[in-house]
Formats: C-alpha cells, sequence, structure tokens
C-alpha cells in the first residue's frame, strides 16, 4: 500500500517528484511540473496534479516559507535553487495549485473521503505561502 495523507509531501507521486529534484535540483524540473498544471484546461491525473503540489511546495520553501511537512533533506538543494524569473515561477505555482484545487483527480479522491476538508486547508496554506513576501 502506498503512502497517502493530506500534506503534499504524504503520497507516492510527491516523494517520486521530490526525488526527480533531488537528482536535479533544477528550475526545469519544476517548470516540467508547473507549467503543464497552470495551463490545464482540463482535467489533471493525480501524478501529475501531485507532481505540481510538490514543484509549488518547493518554491514556496525557496522564498523562505517552508511547509511543516517540508521534507528536510531536500531545503539544502531549494536554497542552491538558480531561478531565472521569481515572479514567473511564482505566479506558475501559484496557478497550478488553483488548477489542481478546480478540477484533478486528486480533488476527486479527496472528495470521497472525509478528509477533504484537511487537503483543501493543506491546499490555501501553501497558496498563503506562496503569496507572502519573500523572505531574505
Amino acid at each position: 500500500m502506498g503512502a497517502w495523507g493530506h500534506f503534499n509531501f504524504d503520497n507516492d507521486d510527491a516523494v517520486d517528484f521530490a526525488g526527480e529534484f533531488m537528482d536535479t535540483g533544477s528550475e526545469v524540473t519544476l517548470l516540467e511540473a508547473l507549467v503543464p498544471a497552470a495551463e490545464a484546461e482540463e482535467y489533471l491525473e493525480a501524478d501529475a496534479a501531485a507532481a505540481a503540489l510538490v514543484a509549488a511546495e518547493i518554491v514556496a520553501a525557496w522564498r523562505g516559507h517552508p511547509g511543516s511537512d517540508f521534507l528536510p533533506g531536500l531545503l539544502p538543494k531549494v536554497q542552491h535553487l538558480d531561478v531565472s524569473d521569481e515572479d514567473e515561477l511564482t505566479d506558475l505555482a501559484r496557478r497550478a495549485v488553483e488548477s489542481v484545487l478546480k478540477e484533478s483527480e486528486l480533488l476527486e479522491q479527496w472528495s470521497e473521503g472525509n478528509e477533504l476538508a484537511d487537503w483543501q486547508a493543506a491546499q490555501q496554506d501553501l497558496l498563503g505561502r506562496l503569496k507572502a513576501e519573500p523572505v531574505e
């Protein structure tokens, strides 16, 4: 049985993406997860949605606002992230989270259980951290 919880690092797809980012540590890896989700006009599959949420978590942490469940081993890689356009990356992250909340397989899966409010609260927290001013 796979990992599953309402925080964004609490599932197998998320851990897989975090591992991929650990290997590359690149903005390109984040963009590959964020752009399709941010620009989605249709339903997002669970694996793409989970990757987008973790990529958004990485952006929030890079801006100085890691979540309470942020993987400690990932933080050093995040701190060395080289970003070409901070505003664009942050905007993509926000739009990706909003897209996952609007129409995705993850939303469907959480709607089937009794923890939808917890999952939505975690995403609202992420959006708030993405909107917060960067920590210098």
